[in-house]
């Protein structure tokens, strides 16, 4: 079941401030708090969902589509799309997920073999 009170839930709901980078009606993409990489942005879909296969099977393939498009944008954006990035989503417990509203990490900037 979607927890409201997750923190990317209260950064939905502007309780918690956030550095932005894009904005819309069905997307938010911020810098992270603790980046792992030059470039380490986050980004979740303005609907309640806990993980990647939340995601798939709750939202519309237009909504996934959206999302990920959108996604690449911010990579285009900050000009990594040439150089290499990665876009990671941690999903369960096992995969290491530790907020329970579905997001994907972009990370860019650098070489990123500690990354693996």
């Amino acid at each position: 079941m979607y927890d409201k009170n997750n923190i990317f839930a209260k950064i939905l709901r502007k309780e918690i401030p956030c550095d932005k980078v894009y904005e819309d009606d069905k997307t938010l993409f911020f810098n992270d708090i603790s980046p792992q990489a030059k470039i380490h942005i986050l980004g979740i879909p303005k609907i309640e969902v806990i993980d990647f296969g939340d995601f798939i099977k709750s939202a519309d393939a237009q909504m996934v589509n959206y999302f990920f498009f959108k996604a690449y944008e911010i990579v285009e954006q900050k000009k990594i799309e040439k150089t290499g990035f990665k876009i990671l989503t941690n999903s369960g417990e096992n995969g290491g997920q530790e907020v329970q509203h579905f997001h994907i990490h972009i990370l860019g900037g650098e070489k990123l073999t500690h990354l693996r």
